[in-house]
């Protein structure tokens, strides 16, 4: 039995984008960029300005912890758990 090849012959699909880009370079024009920065990227920009300001104070607290100038309020903990499991 013998199969011949049905459809499309020559056509190459690369060959094909090739000429598209080709065209594009002889017309002159050059495809211009743009980008834009979405209110969601602004908030998580922003949203790092916070991170940074927690590190910052993580950082302080090792340096107090590291000198032994950091004292503890168990009066303060126990009313943060009592508010926690309170809730």
């Amino acid at each position: 039995m013998k199969i011949n090849n049905i459809g499309n012959q020559n056509i190459n699909p690369y060959q094909r984008n090739l000429n598209k880009l080709n065209a594009t370079e002889k017309s002159g024009k050059s495809p211009s960029d743009k980008i834009e920065i979405s209110s969601a990227a602004k908030e998580m920009q922003e949203a790092s300005k916070l991170v940074k300001d927690r590190q910052a104070k993580v950082e302080a607290l090792k340096d107090q912890v590291q000198s032994g100038n950091y004292t503890i309020d168990p009066k303060a903990i126990a009313k943060g758990l009592k508010n926690f499991y309170q809730s």
